[in-house]
């Protein structure tokens, strides 16, 4: 059976686009989210473990987390009671309120999506400040209502219930104007530290979006990213495209 699993994964991986050199993620398994940013690499597994990539090794950090971020405003994640924590100094310090889903890709402020999916922002000063119990955390609600919210440098990208897509521009004190709507439909969007978006749709299949730039935040159209598996999560970091199956399965594609 391992022989005939490692037959069908040579064949799948040789499947792919010749401009994704996907490899498989080694030393990890039943992955269930992943991000990426500044360099770096975080994970969590079906089993809620989370984890941070150190050359080819996974480091298993404490505690419980079903989705996990990394970035300029730091590491965070949320639990599966939508707690909020972020990662200092070796520990999950737990943060005020709720949320689902959240992201740390902004200009060192926070924006995520509650059980409601309602959109919230952290001003920059507010994320980097804080520290614990104690320290000021004043969320900021916005409009609209998105399941998965990701943003870059040339603004924030979200998606809702019908997988619609929308584009923000929103600055370090949370400051916005308003959700602009892009054609397409995906089910999780994110965007990378250099502005680059990607995300997967319902059919599991992967996009890019083209001509993004300063100038031309929401781009110039969709691309498909061939994959040979139905993919559930996808996430880019400096020429690194990360990519988790269905199945739970993890591969990087340089680029």
């Amino acid at each position: 059976m391992r022989a005939t699993a490692a037959v069908l994964l040579v064949l799948c991986l040789l499947t792919v686009s010749h401009a994704w050199d996907c490899q498989e993620v080694v030393n990890i398994k039943n992955l269930m989210q992943i991000d990426a940013g500044l360099g770096q690499v975080v994970a969590t597994d079906t089993s809620q473990i989370p984890y941070y990539l150190v050359g080819d090794k996974w480091i298993r950090l404490p505690g419980s987390l079903k989705h996990i971020t990394v970035g300029p405003a730091g590491i965070w994640g949320v639990n599966k009671d939508y707690a909020i924590y972020k990662y200092v100094a070796g520990n999950w310090v737990k943060a005020e309120g709720l949320l689902k889903q959240l992201d740390a890709g902004g200009e060192q402020f926070i924006v995520g999506a509650n059980m409601n999916d309602t959109p919230f922002c952290l001003t920059r000063s507010a994320t980097v400040g804080y520290k614990g119990p104690g320290s000021p955390l004043p969320w900021t609600g916005l409009p609209g209502a998105v399941k998965y919210y990701s943003c870059g440098p040339f603004g924030c990208w979200a998606v809702n219930k019908n997988d619609d897509i929308y584009l923000m521009s929103l600055n370090q004190d949370c400051q916005n104007n308003g959700w602009r709507h892009i054609g397409g439909k995906l089910s999780m969007i994110e965007v990378a530290t250099d502005g680059s978006v990607f995300g997967v749709n319902s059919a599991g299949q992967v996009y890019t979006r083209d001509g993004i730039t300063a100038s031309k935040p929401e781009g110039t159209g969709w691309s498909h990213i061939p994959m040979c598996m139905i993919m559930k999560h996808v996430t880019y970091d400096l020429g690194r495209l990360w990519v988790v199956s269905k199945s739970g399965f993890a591969m990087v594609c340089p680029h």
